[in-house]
C-alpha cells in the first residue's frame, strides 16, 4: 500500500463537464476518490476553433485540477493525427510543470501518442487503462467501420484507411488547416465547437467545406505507421490495466505482452437498488446508453416488433443529440410501438432510470469492453439481455444472471425477450443472482498498489514506503 502522497496525472482524451461518456466519469470518480490521498490532477484535450490550436487552460472541475490543452486538429499529414507536434511539446511542458510521479493514461486520442515516450524520457512510469481501441482503431476506437456496417475483428489497414477518410474525423482533420478556419464563418466555427466531438455525423455538416479546404492524404501505409507508433506506446506504458478479459486478449493479440496487461474490472461509486413487487405486466424493457450505430438500438426495435401486442413497453434512455439521423431514424422505426425515447438524463438521476425498467438490454455490435450500463443494473437489481460480444460476454453468464445473444439478430432477442414474457418470474430468479460490482473505494486502493508497484520498478523502496 502507498503510504506517501503521490502527485498523480491522469491523461484522457476528453474531460467533464462538456463530455461525459463512460471513460470521462470513471475517470473523474477515480480521481476524486484519489485525491483524497493523493495530489491528483488531469490533462485532456478540447476542440475549439475559437481558442488558438495548442492553447494550455488551467481550470478546475468539483476541485480537482485540470489542464486543458486545445487540439483543432491542425494536420499537416495523417501522422498529426495521433503524435501532433504542438500538442506533444505542449504536453511536455506540462510534465515539466506538474512533475508528476506517475502518469495514469485514459486515453490518448485528441492528445499525443508521444505523451509516453516525453514521461519516459523523464522517468516517470505510466499506467494505463484500456478503455477502448484508440491506440490501434483511428476512426474513434470502436473497430467498426460505419459506412460498411462491419465490426473489425481483424485489423485490415486497407480497409482502416478507407474508414478514417468516411470518418467525421478525417473532416475534422482536414478543417483543422490553418487556412480552413481561417477562411471558415464564425457560425460554422460555433457549429464546429458544438458538435464535432459529439456527432458521428457532424462530417455532414462541415465535411464538404473542409473537403474543399485541404485535403490531407490517408493511405493503408499510413495506417501501418500508425500501428507501428501504437507498438512503441505498448513498450512505453509499464503496466496496463483491462477491464475485461475479452479486451485484454484482443491487446494481446494486437502486441502487447501479456505480462504488462492485468485484468481488473472498475470500480463504482454504490447506487441504490430500487424496490421490486413481484414480476410486472407488460415487461418494462429499457435502454440506457448513446444512441449511435454501433450501439444496435436499431435491433433492439426491430426485436420488439415481433413481441405480442400488450406484453411490453420499451424505454430508451439516451441523448437524441448526439446523432441526430440515427436518433431520427430510430423514432421512424418505432413508429406504432409501446416506445417512448426519454432523451438524456443527469447522473444524479441513474438510480431513478433504472427503477422504471424490469430487463436492461445491450444490444451493441460492436466490442464493448465493460460496459458501465450493465455494472449500474447489475447494483440496481436488474437482469440483462445483452449481445454475446466483447465484455458483455464477461459480465452476463447465461441462463445465470441474464440472457445472451448472437449480436446483429434481432430474431435471437426477440425470442430471449419472449421467454421473460411468457415467465415473467424468471426475471426474479436472475436478479437473485447478480454479482457484486466492485466499489470505487476498492478501485482506487487497487490503483494505489498497482502505482506502487511501478515506482518500486523503476526507481526501488526508497521511493514507496
Amino acid at each position: 500500500m502507498v503510504q506517501a502522497r503521490l502527485r498523480i496525472l491522469h491523461a484522457i482524451h476528453d474531460f467533464l463537464p462538456r463530455h461525459r461518456a463512460g471513460s470521462e466519469i470513471y475517470a473523474s470518480e477515480l480521481c476524486r476518490e484519489l485525491a483524497r490521498r493523493h495530489h491528483v490532477s488531469v490533462l485532456c484535450s478540447e476542440y475549439d476553433p475559437a481558442r488558438q490550436h495548442g492553447q494550455v487552460t488551467w481550470r478546475a472541475h468539483d476541485g480537482l485540477p485540470v489542464i486543458e490543452v486545445v487540439n483543432n486538429w491542425v494536420c499537416a499529414s495523417f501522422a498529426d493525427t495521433y503524435r501532433p507536434p504542438v500538442i506533444t511539446e505542449q504536453i511536455a511542458h506540462v510534465l515539466d510543470a506538474i512533475q508528476p510521479d506517475v502518469i495514469h493514461v485514459h486515453n490518448l486520442l485528441n492528445l499525443s501518442f508521444g505523451l509516453t515516450a516525453a514521461a519516459r524520457a523523464r522517468g516517470i512510469p505510466i499506467v494505463a487503462t484500456l478503455h477502448d481501441y484508440t491506440l490501434v482503431c483511428p476512426s474513434g476506437g470502436q473497430r467498426i467501420h460505419r459506412a460498411e456496417r462491419h465490426v473489425c475483428h481483424v485489423i485490415d489497414t486497407g480497409r482502416c484507411a478507407r474508414c478514417f477518410r468516411e470518418s467525421p474525423f478525417y473532416a475534422q482533420m482536414s478543417f483543422g488547416t490553418a487556412a480552413a478556419v481561417a477562411r471558415a464563418p464564425s457560425p460554422v466555427r460555433r457549429a464546429a465547437l458544438r458538435v464535432w466531438r459529439r456527432l458521428p455525423r457532424a462530417a455532414g455538416l462541415l465535411g464538404r467545406a473542409a473537403r474543399r479546404a485541404a485535403i490531407v492524404p490517408v493511405t493503408g501505409p499510413d495506417i501501418s505507421l500508425r500501428l507501428d507508433a501504437a507498438r512503441q506506446v505498448f513498450d512505453d506504458v509499464n503496466l496496463f490495466v483491462a477491464p475485461s478479459r475479452s479486451i485484454a486478449a484482443e491487446f494481446e493479440r494486437l502486441g502487447i505482452d501479456a505480462s504488462k496487461i492485468r485484468v481488473s474490472d472498475y470500480g463504482f461509486v454504490p447506487l441504490l437498488r430500487g424496490p421490486r413487487n413481484g414480476p410486472r405486466r407488460p415487461l418494462r424493457i429499457g435502454y440506457v446508453g448513446t444512441l449511435v450505430w454501433h450501439k444496435g438500438v436499431h435491433v433492439l426495435l426491430d426485436a420488439i416488433r415481433e413481441l405480442p401486442a400488450g406484453s411490453y413497453e420499451l424505454k430508451i434512455f439516451g441523448d437524441p443529440n448526439i446523432d441526430p439521423g440515427y436518433a431520427t431514424a430510430l423514432r421512424a422505426r418505432a413508429a406504432g410501438l409501446p416506445v417512448r425515447l426519454m432523451g438524456a438524463f443527469d447522473r444524479e438521476a441513474t438510480a431513478g432510470v433504472y427503477a422504471q425498467i424490469d430487463v436492461l438490454v445491450v444490444p451493441s455490435l460492436w466490442l464493448e469492453n465493460s460496459p458501465l450500463v450493465i455494472h449500474e443494473a447489475f447494483m440496481a437489481g436488474i437482469p440483462i439481455v445483452g449481445a454475446r460480444i466483447g465484455g458483455t460476454a464477461d459480465l452476463v453468464e447465461h441462463g445465470v444472471n441474464g440472457l445472451l445473444y448472437t449480436p446483429g439478430s434481432s430474431a435471437e432477442l426477440s425470442v430471449a425477450l419472449r421467454s421473460l414474457i411468457d415467465a415473467p418470474e424468471r426475471l426474479d430468479d436472475l436478479a437473485r443472482r447478480l454479482p457484486r460490482v466492485k466499489p470505487l473505494e476498492q478501485d482506487a486502493h487497487e490503483w494505489e498498489t498497482t502505482y506502487a508497484e511501478v515506482l518500486q520498478r523503476r526507481w526501488g523502496d526508497r521511493q514507496v514506503t
